[in-house]
């Protein structure tokens, strides 16, 4: 009778993660901050500021941007990441919840605009954006009980500024994989040309 070879049991693979690091040295950040609900984007500005200031960056790595609204948050961080200025965006923005459909839609259109922003300059860009039903439920977010989000989004900005220079730099290659070509995977209803 054959030998079986023991199955690998599930959740025994243990692969190597690449992630970026907690250190704000030697990057530069860009920060869209809306007017528009002030009381809260400032109590997120000075949670970001923390985030940034503990992880090592200085005030000349920070170029700070005002615009009016949430609204116009993506335009101008998509212009920011295209200026080749920072290494990753915090986004920052309190819409409420009023008597109007006007909440839903500035809501998902700042968070698509800031979406594909990113995406088109390949730069990281932390959402930020408050989406809140009620004033109290932002300034808990911009600070008391649930934390503050925009220290959240330093962080994640900082992270993610580390993880794609590492990402880039091994293009291609896995970690001990020294093949040349990139293995292909063939899929159900799809035939291989040759």
């Amino acid at each position: 009778m054959p030998e079986k070879t023991p199955e690998k049991s599930p959740g025994k693979l243990r692969p190597t993660a690449t992630q970026g690091e907690l250190s704000a040295t030697g990057l530069r950040f860009g920060i869209v901050v809306s007017r528009f609900n002030s009381f809260i984007t400032e109590r997120l500005l000075a949670g970001a500021l923390d985030a940034l200031q503990r992880a090592g960056a200085a005030e000349k790595q920070i170029e700070l941007v005002r615009v009016p609204g949430s609204l116009e948050i993506p335009v101008a961080a998509k212009k920011l990441g295209q200026s080749g200025r920072c290494d990753a965006i915090i986004c920052i923005g309190c819409v409420i919840r009023g008597e109007t459909s006007h909440f839903e839609h500035v809501s998902s259109e700042v968070a698509r605009g800031v979406q594909i922003a990113q995406l088109d300059t390949g730069v990281p860009m932390a959402f930020c954006v408050l989406t809140c039903e009620t004033l109290e439920q932002a300034i808990d977010r911009a600070g008391l009980k649930s934390g503050n989000k925009g220290f959240e989004a330093g962080l994640a900005a900082i992270e993610m500024a580390n993880l794609l220079p590492k990402l880039a730099d091994n293009r291609g290659s896995a970690s001990t994989n020294s093949r040349k070509s990139k293995p292909r995977i063939s899929r159900p209803g799809k035939r291989r040309e040759k």
